[in-house]
């Protein structure tokens, strides 16, 4: 009989849509980076908290958050996946408006940044820190 390989588990968070979830994800996250040893977190905090927001104003049904480790190069990839069908798109800076940062700073903090469609409907957005 052939040896059998297995993949790890994904560290995957499901979150209601609700003011809480941003707040969750930055816990989740920060576990996982305590968990793999990796000492500054706070970009990564940053990036689900965006990440999580966008899902929560713009997106639909429960937001799904997932962390794991590139196989290539080591690095913490964050992905959220909601219902919406809209895909996010960093739009112009406007300084006179009170919202509208997140994807900015996601692409300025994030090594790498994109989106998906999902098979089954809906989107994923990562971010690779």
């Amino acid at each position: 009989m052939a040896p059998t390989a297995v993949a790890p588990e994904v560290p995957t968070l499901v979150l209601e849509a609700s003011d809480r979830a941003p707040a969750l994800a930055r816990r989740f996250v920060g576990e996982w980076f305590r968990t793999w040893q990796i000492a500054d977190d706070s970009d990564a905090r940053v990036v689900v908290s965006e990440l999580v927001t966008n899902a929560l104003l713009h997106g639909k049904g429960p937001i799904v958050v997932r962390v794991f480790r590139d196989e290539r190069d080591g690095r913490p990839v964050i992905e959220v996946w909601d219902g919406g069908t809209g895909r996010p798109t960093v739009q112009p800076e406007d300084h006179t408006a009170t919202g509208g940062r997140g994807l900015h700073l996601v692409s300025r903090l994030a090594a790498e940044w994109g989106t998906r469609p999902l098979v089954e409907g809906g989107k994923v957005t990562w971010a690779k820190c």
